[in-house]
């Protein structure tokens, strides 16, 4: 217990698997943690005078239970014995050989397969730096910018832990969130001259301008803490960590993380319900599918870059043999990038290696095939190397058929080694000579159900069932007595035992010796095999883009640098996929340009479509910039810069901001950070406060978005139909409604958009169909007829322009209980009420306001 509590106390953060014979046990708080978690049994031993809670598992069981504390976001530090028990008196010696954490793991069961298991470090400097790194595969990014950009990166990364410096906690809880599991450093590990060391170190360079980031000083200090990380976790196998890169904040479109999250690109709050990246992700590798959420979350603002990846997919779509030929060998490569990690981090199993070379093997027919197309793809496969040298060593040196690890035995091919041939010749001679002495034993003692077995107690012996115990020799010597039989050695038995076991152990010695010089040699072909992984994610990508575009019917959008966009029929590539078999999505028109139709001002009835158009607009344009063809007829796409969302309605207790206040900080965001090339939705802009202040609001920000000089691109959706009047006195807001049919008492949903305003928001029909009770429904229909008969008409409001005053003049009031306070003034019969009368009436009237 002072061994484990010396180690404990280095490593107080962690939970501590403390190696002890076969088990790993944990005490303490941390063995209370791990029951609860791992569901295995708590016990407690007596220490001293003092008593102390224990649980523990099997060693070979890690696999298991540890993705479980990692998932649960615990930190654990695996401690082993480093010295053989056998060799040694006394308490054997340990130590911590790997701290796990959320964001540092190699361990495929805690690793999501189509998903990076990013370590992010920000660092709060003149600019936020902040650095993603995947000890996974490899990867390693840095920026830095603005607290809102480092905030977009997060959001779009999502990292599986944070870390940061211990003094800023508040404000990185402010500026980020708590939904991070996160870590925090001294300040002393967030400087320049030590990170810059730890760069170099990794890299064995003297300078990072190779890599462009040297400009980058809040970034590197970001990079280096995370290295400083990997450290004090015990991860120095880093050999493939080849590089940094740069994360360019011009080259991508700019989402900041409430268009992340209301366009649900990677998740949707409704249980069931998909988001964008289920319906693109038909990749066939798991690195294809961790590249496409890259590519989403960062989509492309340069227009030959996006047309290059159009012209890619369409070579696909019209080149079945290139096609099937992708589908077929990507699929076999599988996860090439993890597997060469795993030469770097020397974690990899012979049964491995045979999947790396299939993978390599797989390399040259995708090159070939791809040369006989395009100059694109002819350009994106140039580099691949399909390394034959080290592909034909690893089918020369290892059998066909492996064993998860090399410990098993029978991995290394024969013929490699000449010993080893020798001693496995040994091994198979002296079986056949215990065959041959059970047999003569068998004459010898006339025992027909003898038998000679192996165990780990006494190695080899002789079992005799009990009604033969009389006919043993004299020499043989008992070993063990079980209740149908007894166990024997001899001499003879004894000295081939040692031949027989020396034999296995010297294989099993070589024969690592082989396996680990071969894995040195593949770790050799890193960089260039990283190269082939890089190169075939993105052909994943591509091809993904053209099985969906082949299954959903999509087309080619055209791409220039203009500012129009202009979208035919185009589709919500989410919502048609989820709807009823047989049931088809109504398509519709859009057409945004900063001359003529700057701002669409859609208005219509609740649930008639009018988020879900904002929404396939803004995917649309994102699909296009990432790559992809897109669910409408034909669109020209001018390439969009930035895409900013205000839609859907909640709030945020957590930090005690209401709805209102939550819409209105995510108002701010847009119009704080709009650009020339902006594309702008805004969903209900106001509804979160009383109906006069929403409308002034409204129609202030539709204003101001018409005034800018960027004239940015917006789609604004609204049930204030006073905003229909704009395009009176503003020359680019056009009105359109997305259209119903009325029945009746019905209503039937038509979804297509019009030219036009709409003046009915059919909201008491929409509570029919919830199912509200019909009493309410009845009332509710009451008091809007109250309402609209005394509804002021459109002479008594005026909206004055701009130029005039930005006021909003409300000359009426109506309201129910108002209308109910005039009827009660109006019959009383002032003449004869006393003053006490009054006085009481007066008090009914202020118990009818509320006050």
């Amino acid at each position: 217990m002072q061994q484990y509590n010396v180690i404990k106390n280095k490593h107080q953060g962690a939970l501590l698997l403390f190696r002890v014979g076969d088990f790993y046990e944990t005490f303490g708080e941390d063995a209370i943690k791990a029951a609860d978690i791992l569901g295995i049994v708590l016990t407690a031993r007596n220490n001293g005078t003092s008593k102390i809670e224990l649980a523990g598992f099997p060693y070979h069981s890690l696999d298991t239970y540890l993705p479980k504390l990692i998932r649960a976001g615990e930190r654990v530090a695996i401690c082993d014995q480093l010295e053989d028990p056998k060799a040694n008196k006394g308490i054997v010696k340990r130590g911590v050989t790997e701290l796990v954490t959320p964001g540092v793991s190699y361990n495929e069961l805690t690793l999501e397969k189509k998903q990076n298991n990013f370590l992010a470090t920000v660092f709060y400097g003149k600019k936020t730096g902040v650095s993603f790194i995947d000890i996974s595969t490899g990867e390693f990014l840095l920026a830095e910018g603005t607290v809102q950009y480092v905030d977009k990166l997060l959001q779009g990364l999502k990292p599986k832990e944070v870390i940061f410096q211990k003094k800023r906690k508040k404000e990185f809880e402010s500026d980020f969130g708590t939904s991070f599991c996160m870590y925090m450093l001294e300040d002393w590990v967030f400087t320049s001259d030590y990170s810059i060391e730890l760069l170099h170190k990794q890299f064995k360079t003297k300078s990072l301008k190779g890599f462009g980031v040297s400009d980058l000083k809040s970034g590197i200090i970001a990079a280096g803490v995370a290295l400083h990380y990997l450290n004090e976790t015990h991860h120095h196998q880093r050999e493939h960590i080849l590089k940094v890169s740069r994360i360019e904040e011009d080259r991508y479109v700019w989402m900041d993380k409430f268009t992340i999250k209301n366009l649900e690109l990677f998740t949707s709050p409704n249980e069931g319900a998909k988001s964008l990246i289920d319906i693109l992700d038909s990749t066939k590798s798991p690195m294809g599918a961790r590249m496409l959420r890259r590519w989403l979350a960062l989509p492309l603002n340069n227009k030959e870059e996006i047309i290059q990846r159009h012209d890619i997919v369409g070579e696909m779509l019209s080149n079945n043999e290139l096609s099937h030929l992708l589908e077929d060998k990507v699929a076999k490569i599988g996860d090439l990038e993890r597997l060469i990690s795993k030469v770097a981090t020397l974690r990899i199993t012979p049964r491995e290696c045979n999947r790396l070379k299939e993978a390599l093997q797989c390399l040259k027919p995708i090159k070939d095939i791809c040369n006989k197309s395009l100059d694109g793809l002819r350009l994106v496969t140039h580099d691949i190397d399909a390394c034959k040298e080290i592909s034909d060593r690893i089918s020369k040196e290892l059998e066909e058929n492996l064993p998860v690890s090399i410990n098993k035995g029978n991995v290394i091919s024969s013929g490699i080694n000449a010993e080893l041939d020798e001693l496995r010749s040994i091994r198979k001679s002296g079986k056949e000579y215990l065959d041959e002495m059970l047999t003569r034993e068998i004459e010898r003692t006339n025992i027909t159900s003898l038998k000679i077995s192996f165990n780990n107690v006494f190695g080899y012996y002789l079992e005799v069932r009990n009604r033969f115990k009389d006919q043993v020799p004299e020499d043989w010597i008992r070993k063990q007595t079980l209740v149908n039989a007894e166990r024997y050695i001899t001499q003879e038995l004894k000295e081939y035992e040692y031949k027989i076991l020396n034999a296995e152990s010297k294989i099993l010695e070589i024969e690592n010796q082989i396996f680990n010089e071969l894995v040195a040699g593949i770790s050799k072909y890193i960089k260039k095999i990283q190269i082939n992984a890089l190169i075939v994610a993105k052909l994943d990508c591509l091809l993904s883009f053209s099985l969906i575009a082949k299954k959903n019917n999509y087309s080619r959008p055209a791409v220039n640098d203009q500012s129009d966009l202009v979208m035919k029929k185009a589709r919500h590539p989410v919502i048609e996929k989820q709807l009823e078999p047989g049931v088809s999505y109504i398509p519709n028109d859009i057409f945004l340009g900063k001359e003529q139709q700057q701002i669409m001002m859609i208005t219509g009835p609740n649930m008639s479509g009018k988020s879900a158009l904002l929404r396939q607009t803004a995917l649309i344009v994102l699909m296009t910039q990432i790559g992809s063809f897109i669910p409408a007829e034909s669109a020209t796409i001018g390439v969009v810069d930035k895409i900013f969302t205000r839609v859907g309605a909640s709030d945020n207790i957590s930090m005690g901001e209401s709805t209102f206040m939550v819409e209105m900080n995510e108002t701010a965001s847009i119009l704080n950070n709009l650009s020339e090339n902006s594309l702008i939705l805004l969903d209900e802009i106001g509804r979160g406060t009383s109906t006069y202040d929403g409308v002034s609001i409204a129609w202030a920000i539709a204003e101001y978005l018409h005034e800018h000089p960027a004239k940015p691109k917006t789609l604004f959706a609204t049930h204030y139909h006073e905003l229909n009047e704009m395009k009176e006195d503003f020359s680019r807001i056009k009105n359109y409604n997305v259209s119903v049919k009325e029945t009746g008492k019905k209503i039937i949903f038509i979804r297509t958009l019009k030219e036009g305003g709409s003046e009915h928001s059919f909201g008491i029909h929409v509570a029919r169909m919830a199912g509200i009770p019909n009493s309410i429904v009845q009332r509710s229909e009451k008091i809007l007829k109250q309402l609209e008969a005394v509804r002021y008409s459109k002479d008594d409001v005026k909206i004055e322009s701009k130029e005039n005053s930005p006021q909003l003049s409300f000359f009426k009031l109506e309201d129910p209980v108002l209308e109910e306070l005039r009827d009660n003034i109006i019959d009383l019969d002032i003449d004869t009420l006393t003053p006490i009368e009054a006085l009481m009436k007066l008090n009914e009237i202020k118990k009818l306001l509320g006050k």
